[in-house]
Parts: structure tokens; sequence; C-alpha cells
């Protein structure tokens, strides 16, 4: 099988394609042949040494897979061979074939292609737990979602509709047509106008019931400020530590010591909530990471949400798709796929 390795931390450069053994599944555990292995900005922190979680280098990362069951272990139902199926990884998706507990799978309905499958797990997980187990979102509120064109952005687009909620979105301007066919009416070019400023005035200077920011740094006090009472603003990246495509401690310093620490009697006597979510840090909640991929399948299925993939990169050029989400030309998912399926 062939793997993608972080070599070393640094460039994009430094992702390296490996030759290796195909591995064979141990009890309770299936092989994936893989078709398509979705990037997300948590790989591009670990290529340049600022994600705490990765494994040490050199390593194979990537958090989600498509594709096929080819083998299996003991204990699992034989007829999962051959499924079209997806699953989350705890890392080595940049992969021809990889290995996953048996309760990690969903099987991917015939209408619904791998390429859509594999822009699902962790950019609709992230925004499902956040919007629906953490915020507990409803029709009629209001959600401003920051960077509303990448994957993550996408996702909570969409599942904003199925749950009636109003948008106001932050992209740059070059997005902001496709977004509109999308249905996004309320948008903010955050490279030319104040985030904070429009969505006050976007909604009579009430605010918003829910932010979702990714950004980090100043950003996470200004969403704050955009809240109404009893409104939550959730954390779920940094990528203000990250301005680059290469790791600078002075920007990593800068971005966390302009975040504002938030004092329990300020939070409780504006009536608002910080929250912050890591999909990483949830792997042992399985019974509610299978509740939520299950719930998303369905959705799939129905057609009530449509994964936007917008460049499929071959496996062996990972650190030019690492290099065009850096330089943000994505609009939603950019996925790693195998030449030889």
């Amino acid at each position: 099988m062939r793997q993608v390795w972080i070599s070393k931390h640094g460039l994009p450069q430094v992702l390296q394609l490996k030759e290796g053994p195909d591995p064979a599944p141990c009890e309770g555990e299936v092989r994936i042949d893989v078709h398509f292995s979705g990037i997300n900005f948590a790989d591009i922190l670990a290529r340049m040494g600022l994600y705490p979680d990765s494994p040490k280098v050199p390593c194979v990362i990537g958090y989600e897979v498509s594709g096929l069951v080819d083998k299996m272990g003991e204990g699992v139902d034989s007829s999962w061979i051959g499924r079209r199926v997806v699953s989350f990884t705890r890392f080595g998706g940049y992969s021809d074939k990889v290995i996953v507990a048996a309760d990690q799978l969903a099987e991917v309905p015939e209408d619904v292609s791998l390429e859509a499958a594999a822009a699902l797990p962790v950019n609709y997980l992230t925004a499902y737990i956040m919007m629906v187990e953490q915020a507990r979102l409803r029709a009629g509120d209001t959600v401003l979602i920051h960077g509303i064109g990448g994957g993550v952005g996408i996702a909570a687009l969409q599942l904003a509709s199925i749950l009636e909620a109003d948008v106001i979105g932050t992209a740059s301007a070059g997005k902001h047509d496709r977004l509109r066919k999308m249905g996004v009416e309320k948008l903010i070019d955050y490279r030319e106008e104040d985030f904070t400023e429009r969505t006050m005035q976007m909604t009579d200077g009430t605010g918003v019931d829910l932010v979702l920011d990714p950004i980090g740094g100043k950003s996470f006090w200004r969403s704050y400020q955009c809240l109404r009472p009893l409104g939550n603003v959730i954390f779920y990246g940094f990528s203000a530590s990250a301005p680059g495509k290469k790791r600078s401690l002075i920007s990593g310093l800068k971005a966390l010591l302009s975040t504002k620490r938030y004092h329990p009697i300020r939070l409780v006597n504006a009536n608002k909530g910080v929250m912050g979510c890591n999909l990483g840090h949830l792997w042992q909640e399985r019974k509610r990471l299978r509740r939520g991929i299950t719930q998303l399948v369905e959705w799939l299925g129905e057609g009530k949400i449509t994964p936007v993939v917008d460049e499929i990169f071959p496996l062996e050029q990972a650190a030019e798709a690492h290099r065009y989400i850096q330089d943000r030309k994505n609009f939603g998912k950019v996925l790693l796929a195998s030449n030889e399926k």
C-alpha cells in the first residue's frame, strides 16, 4: 500500500509518499480499500508541528476515509465484505488501506458517491456536535458561521437549514456569489468589514444565538461580543496561530496572548456561554459519535445534506493539496484520491 508521511515538521513539501505492506485487521476490525481521504486543517497544523494531538513524526495523518471493505478480522459479520463505507480514523487516513474498528463504519447509500461520503465525517460531525449536541440550536435562532465557504462552514450552513435557523456568514468576497446561490443572504467580507459591527447591524442590535469560531486570537472575543443574552460561542480551531505555511512561534504566541479569558462572574452577569469542540478528544464517546454519523448518513441519503467537494488531488500530490487549502482557494472539501481505484 501507499501512504503519505509527514517526514518532519515544515512546509508542504515535507509530505512524502512511501510504499509499505498492507495491514491486516485484528479481531473486531475491518480493512478498508480507501478510495478517498479527507483533508482537514488539523492535518495542516500537524504537518507544521502545531497540533499537540498528532503522533510524533514521522507519521501518517488523516481523520476520514471512504471506500470498500476488503478484509475483516474475527468476530465481524462477513456481510461487510464489498460494502461501500465511510469511517472516521484516529490518524492514518492518508493511505491506500486503513484498519478501523467495525463499530466505526457507516454504510454509504447506493445513490451517494464515495467522494461525497468522504467529506462527511469530520466536517459534518463537528458541525452536528456543536449545533445539535452542544448549542441545541432551534428553529428561529440565528447563527454566525465563520469561514462559511470552508468544509465545516458549508456543513454548518446545511445543518442550519435542517434546523430552520437563520444564518450570517463570513467569507472572502470571492466566495460570496457561490454562497448566495446556496441561499446565504447575509454575508460579511471579513477582509474588508468588521464582522462584529456588521453582525450587530444585521440583527438590529440584538446579536446572535450562536457563533461558530475556528479562528482564535482576537476573533474569539469579537465573536463573544456578537452574542445576545442566552447565546453561546463555540471555539473549534485556532487558525490564527498558523497564518503561513510554516510554523511561526511568534505568530502562535501572538494569537495565544490576544485570546481573552472569560471569568465565570462575567459569564453569569452576561447570561452568555463559552464552549469548545475538539472532535479528536471525543474518541472515547463512541456511542455519541455513532449516533451523529448515523443521523448524518440518513440525511445524506435523503438529500438533506449535500457535501461540496471542491477539489480532488491524487495521493502523491498531498503537498499541493495542503498548499491549496492554506492559500484559501477551496470552497468546500478537499480530498485525496488513489489513482489505482
